[in-house]
């Protein structure tokens, strides 16, 4: 799978995980306002739970979003070395024009 083909797949994941991180992080805190009217054991265990959930989630998009990140740096650099490649090289005297060429040049001066 090439680059461009990874980072659109990353992107979706991290998408979708954001919005399910903001769903658990509101049901993180309805259970630990839950936990603290009802003061039970159980109440107390399910605010945990979801706390532990929601931070195992969290980490996960950080990553992610690392992840993504170092793959844009890669296709930075690919399109870089791309463009290098694409971009004209530099001539030398003889291949240039009259109008290219530095007045010693024209003249017939080796320039050094």
């Amino acid at each position: 799978m090439d680059v461009s083909e990874r980072l659109k797949r990353l992107r979706a994941e991290f998408s979708v995980g954001a919005e399910q991180l903001a769903f658990m992080e509101d049901d993180t805190a309805e259970k630990r306002l839950r936990s603290l009217m009802a003061e039970t054991p159980i109440a107390e265990f399910e605010a945990q739970e979801a706390t532990r959930h929601s931070s195992a989630l969290a980490e996960y998009q950080i990553e992610l979003a690392s992840s993504i990140k170092e793959l844009e740096l890669e296709q930075d650099s690919l399109l870089d070395r791309l463009a290098g490649e694409l971009s004209p090289r530099d001539k030398t005297p003889s291949e240039k024009t009259p109008l290219e060429k530095t007045p010693s040049e024209n003249a017939g001066v080796k320039s050094e």
